[in-house]
């Protein structure tokens, strides 16, 4: 019989956050791009409809008692959304792992691993004869050993694992172990402690240890300094004795038995109880953390460091990067008994197909035992990615969240290999992007905008690359085609480059890379490049910025740093990419300090003074025209039990945070909540008598941002978009003595909006700011002034600097992977202007 399978999701209506009631039509079983500028609306489509539905649905299938246990997506804003599948998504910002997850378990490579050294390993009986493998270790049967008959019970994989019974016992299988720190103990050695020498005692209530630590004979009314090494001791680590002591209250005076509760014993005490992140935070001051010394980071204990394959213990091979592991695995199964053979070769092979697609995607200098904490956002994701493949689901829709995070151009091919071996299996895959390579090869394309916020919403072409590079309107083609110029800012001549100086720094060997030896150039941009994991971040975000922070000859310079030249007085700020605030009363009026400047005009007009209303009244936050019902923040969420709550626009104020009676003061003809409706393009209009608002908001416009409403709650913004508003403040200062250090900047930006990004750089660099960037992007790098290439490999290959100079320079350095790349992006009209 044949079945009429459909052909695409079916989109009605839509019109989640700025989309404007758009009819979409998404094939399935295809590789489907989402493009657009920033805030045109490509996530709102991707996840916010497509995604959200087709999660929902799927979990709506299950029952009652399930689905109140799971967290669910409210219904989506949207007239019907027809034939889509249950949906994943793999999001931009991936959840930070815990403290027990490392690069090997996420990818449940470890899981192998195990699997080997518990079958495949030569183990020790109880008196410590090695005992070489045998099947009967394989089958997990125990045995006598043949040096001395001892049973032998071999582990199992589950024994070997460092969250069993595995693990470390100090540790307790975390790799970490916190000590109390001596010198947060007393940040201020002129007081005494009767006042308040001793901060943990102060902070946690303690009062009263000063009292007892006088019935030991140490002098409370000196300053700490001034104690004897036995007096701060006693302070440190003196006894757990009891001891009578009289203790004045408003009450009276009161004869009382209290056990003495040392400094160090207060922390440690307090640590058992920290349940929750504050409380973590509070005791964690005074705490070092530092590498397990009995395990030395391994996380694992005697019994899981006992089997060998060959000289090789679990520890010493997951401290192997991925291909090195890979490296040593086909060695396994030489030199072990016959009835072994097919077992390795097994083991052998799921290892190696486990970890192709993690290979490709760039991931194979990452260190098995590399906590998960520590992995950036673009290797989390691809690592989510790589397990979704191995799944080997078939009818599922993927929605991937800029995929190309953290990627340099070299991976990309990976990438796409995995999302092919997604649809190979059946499945669907739609992708928000902006990296150029990675649309050119979609089999269909969506360009949502054509602006952003309310000048975006609607689907402004649709259809293949091809198609897309021809239609009307759409502000893709021309990057899709290569017929938009490469080269969009004025970038300094070759012999201009070191004009102003330089910062020079050298450092010596940490982690993969080898020690180096840089200069700097001072009020220039400069793109640092490479392949993943070549050393970029720990050369500018592990070196520079630290030294930086420190100062020259300081003896606060990080630990391999040996030399820092650098101007008197300057100083790096780091400006990340991530989210403002944490709730919706964060927004752009509140971040940009607008507000304080418009509640105060408000507050000044006539009727609000014969009403009695200060600046503080005009708050929605605390004031007195909050509005009362959602308390200010625009919405309330209705419990319906077991569907997902349901978060609504508050119907009181209809989200304008404010009660009805805010709307009787207006100013310029607008009430302030009806300001805060405005886009900041909008408001110019009405705060041209504003000196400071109007310079404010004219610098969000010049940022790009003119397009964002004043009441936008800011955590809902993207990551390009925050990264530029913590820039604001930045553009009308002198800034020679500044040094701004930008992550990945380009991530989320559309082509279009890296040009306004470069703007922004370049308005830095005009105030004398010097501008580093650590970037895979080819339309910035090829727009830098100087350029730091890194590599050639990651990891172990890594770790050196290969290429520098300006970009039409690096593209001609033969040992450089950015270097083909960047050379086919220039193009050689391109190359000109670089190169005299």
């Amino acid at each position: 019989m044949t079945v009429n399978q459909p052909e695409s999701i079916g989109v009605r209506g839509a019109r989640v956050h700025n989309l404007r009631d758009i009819d979409v039509d998404v094939p399935l079983r295809k590789l489907v791009g989402i493009a657009g500028v920033s805030g045109s609306g490509k996530s709102s489509l991707a996840l916010g409809v497509l995604y959200a539905e087709g999660s929902r649905r799927y979990i709506e299938a299950l029952s009652t008692y399930t689905r109140r246990r799971m967290a669910q997506s409210p219904r989506a804003a949207v007239d019907s959304v027809t034939h889509v599948p249950a949906a994943l998504a793999l999001r931009q910002r991936p959840g930070v792992p815990g403290v027990r997850s490392t690069f090997g378990t996420s990818t449940e490579l470890l899981n192998v691993l195990r699997l080997m050294f518990s079958r495949l390993a030569s183990h020790e009986c109880p008196n410590g004869h090695r005992v070489p493998p045998t099947i009967d270790v394989a089958a997990e049967v125990a045995f006598d050993c043949p040096v001395c008959g001892a049973r032998v019970v071999p582990p199992s994989a589950e024994d070997l694992s460092f969250n069993s019974v595995g693990a470390c016992p100090t540790c307790t299988g975390t790799g970490v172990t916190r000590v109390v720190d001596d010198a947060t103990l007393v940040p201020d050695p002129g007081k005494s402690l009767d006042d308040g020498a001793v901060a943990p005692w102060q902070m946690f209530g303690f009062n009263v240890q000063p009292d007892i630590a006088r019935e030991f004979g140490v002098r409370t009314d000196v300053p700490w300094r001034d104690l004897t090494d036995d007096e701060r001791q006693l302070v440190f680590a003196g006894p757990a004795e009891k001891k009578h002591i009289t203790v004045t209250s408003r009450k009276g005076i009161h004869e009382l038995d209290f056990t003495f509760r040392n400094a160090r014993l207060t922390v440690t005490e307090e640590l058992k109880r920290a349940d929750t992140e504050k409380r973590l935070s509070r005791v964690s001051r005074f705490l070092r953390e530092g590498t397990c010394p009995d395990c030395q980071g391994s996380r694992l204990g005697p019994v899981a460091l006992r089997p060998h394959i060959g000289e090789l213990n679990l520890a010493e091979v997951t401290a192997k990067t991925l291909d090195d592991v890979l490296a040593w695995a086909p060695s396994v199964p030489v030199g072990l008994p016959a009835e072994l053979q097919e077992l390795a070769r097994t083991l052998v092979d799921t290892l190696q197909e486990m970890a192709r697609r993690l290979v490709e995607l760039g991931l194979g200098y990452l260190a098995l035992d590399r906590a998960g904490s520590t992995l950036s956002t673009g290797e989390r994701q691809r690592a989510q990615l790589a397990r979704a493949v191995r799944n080997r689901t078939t009818g599922v829709l993927y929605v991937l969240d800029e995929p190309s995070i953290g990627l340099h151009p070299a991976n990309v091919d990976g990438l796409l290999g995995v999302m092919r071996d997604l649809l190979a299996d059946g499945n669907s895959v739609v992708f928000v992007d902006h990296d150029v390579q990675l649309l050119r090869r979609a089999d269909a394309l969506i360009e949502i905008g054509p602006g952003a916020g309310t000048d975006g919403g609607t689907v402004v072409a649709q259809g293949t690359p091809e198609a897309i590079a021809a239609a009307p309107g759409t502000l893709l083609g021309g990057f899709l085609t290569g017929e938009e110029p490469v080269v969009v800012r004025q970038v300094a001549e070759p012999a201009e480059i070191f004009a102003h100086g330089a910062i020079h720094l050298v450092t010596g060997a940490i982690h993969t890379v080898r020690p180096l030896e840089v200069d700097i150039p001072l009020g220039r941009l400069t793109a640092v490049t490479g392949v993943s994991g070549s050393g970029k971040t720990t050369l500018i975000l592990e070196s520079l910025v630290p030294a930086l922070q420190a100062g020259p000859g300081s003896a606060r310079l990080p630990g391999h740093v040996r030399e820092l030249r650098a101007p008197v007085g300057i100083k790096a700020q780091v400006v990340d990419a991530t989210p403002i605030g944490i709730n919706v009363r964060s927004t752009v009026a509140t971040y940009s300090k607008v507000m304080d400047e418009l509640r105060k005009a408000y507050a000044d007009l006539p009727e609000a003074r014969a009403d009695g209303l200060g600046a503080s009244d005009f708050s929605y936050n605390t004031g007195s025209l909050a509005c009362p019902r959602c308390a200010g923040t625009g919405e309330v969420s209705l419990d319906v039990q077991f569907l997902p709550d349901v978060d609504i626009v508050c119907p009181d104020c209809a989200g304008s945070r404010f009660a009805p009676r805010a709307e009787d003061y207006l100013r310029d003809g607008i009430s302030l909540p009806g300001l805060l409706r405005c886009t900041v393009r909008e408001a110019l209009e009405h705060t041209s008598d504003l000196p400071l608002v109007k310079r404010r908001l004219r610098g969000l416009a010049e940022l790009g941002l003119g397009y964002l409403t004043l009441g936008e709650a800011t955590p809902s913004l993207s990551g390009g978009e925050a990264q530029r508003l913590k820039l604001v403040s930045q553009l009308h200062r002198d800034q020679h003595n500044a040094v701004f250090v930008l992550d990945e900047p380009s991530v989320g930006l559309h082509p279009l909006d890296v040009r306004t990004l470069l703007d922004v750089l370049q308005r830095l660099t005009d105030r004398g700011a010097t501008v580093v960037v650590i970037e895979h992007d080819l339309d910035l790098i090829a727009n830098a002034d100087h350029v730091i290439d890194m590599g050639p490999g990651g990891g172990q290959d890594g770790g050196r600097i290969v290429a520098t100079g300006t970009p039409g320079e690096v593209a001609r350095v033969g040992a450089s992977i950015t270097a083909g790349y960047l050379a086919r992006h220039l193009g050689p009209a391109a190359r000109d202007v670089f190169i005299p």
